[in-house]
């Protein structure tokens, strides 16, 4: 995998892609060449079988994101036309999370504001260290939000708390967000990364096409009537059936063994 910049850091183990925000005398602040290589990192692994789970990090123990690469606003987001060319080049990586079929995790540790928190939020699961502290400052900015971002917020948390959070752009803690449905879990910072990849190797050693039909169903059933697409749905789950996973999935169990799925 070649990326640009060695901001970003991709390395996988175990059926565990890892893909680490690496500017931490930034606190891992995101700039556009960044996220440029995110949208590598998610495209080659969202067809690497080896990769069954990817783990989404920050660098440094200080930050997991928090937030754009602001000494960029004055050249590349600067008036709305500016920010319309950067936005649609940034909008790759999200993009790219989007459509990435596997589970994504996102450990959080340290800030996660703005930015950060819209790719937190993008992530199917999100564990968070005790000393987690979470804000979105738009309004702090005089910035806005697409209608994507702030409808993952707003599913995860509610139109109350996504109002709160966005008109007072107020800092907030692990233990707030959990509460509010932010993140799923909060550990000691010092368990966070076991915490996490325990979590990662339980799902990597699931069966692959079930947890994709799974991600795959609940994102569609987010969406509108219209927008729907259940004949993919069904052929998602008819591939389930007539997988040699299924077959595994079957004797494992009569054998009272553990299966051995290989995503097929």
């Amino acid at each position: 995998m070649i990326l640009e910049t060695d901001k970003i850091i991709a390395k996988k183990e175990n059926g565990i892609g890892w893909l680490i925000i690496n500017n931490p005398e930034k606190r891992n602040a995101m700039s556009l060449s960044m996220r440029e290589a995110m949208a590598v990192v998610f495209e080659e692994y969202n067809s690497d079988p080896e990769v069954r789970v990817l783990i989404l990090k920050g660098n440094g123990g200080k930050a997991f994101i928090s937030g754009a690469d602001i000494s960029e606003f004055k050249n590349n987001r600067n008036n709305h036309d500016a920010e319309k060319i950067y936005a649609e080049a940034s909008a790759k990586a999200t993009v790219a999370m989007q459509n990435f079929r596997k589970p994504i995790i996102a450990m959080i540790e340290g800030f996660c504001v703005g930015g950060g928190v819209a790719t937190a939020i993008s992530a199917d699961i999100r564990i968070a260290s005790e000393d987690s502290q979470f804000a979105i400052p738009a309004a702090k900015l005089g910035l806005a939000y697409n209608y994507e971002n702030l409808k993952c917020l707003n599913d995860l948390v509610g139109p109350a708390y996504a109002k709160q959070i966005l008109f007072t752009g107020d800092k907030f803690d692990a233990s707030k967000a959990l509460e509010i449905g932010l993140v799923n879990k909060v550990v000691k910072n010092k368990d966070l990364e076991d915490a996490t990849i325990e979590l990662a190797q339980k799902i990597s050693q699931n069966a692959p096409l079930t947890i994709m039909t799974a991600k795959e169903t609940i994102s569609q059933i987010s969406k509108e009537d219209a927008e729907r697409n259940f004949i993919k749905l069904d052929t998602m789950v008819k591939e389930c059936f007539d997988s040699e996973d299924y077959k595994e999935g079957r004797e494992a169990f009569m054998q009272k063994r553990k299966p051995i799925f290989k995503g097929c």
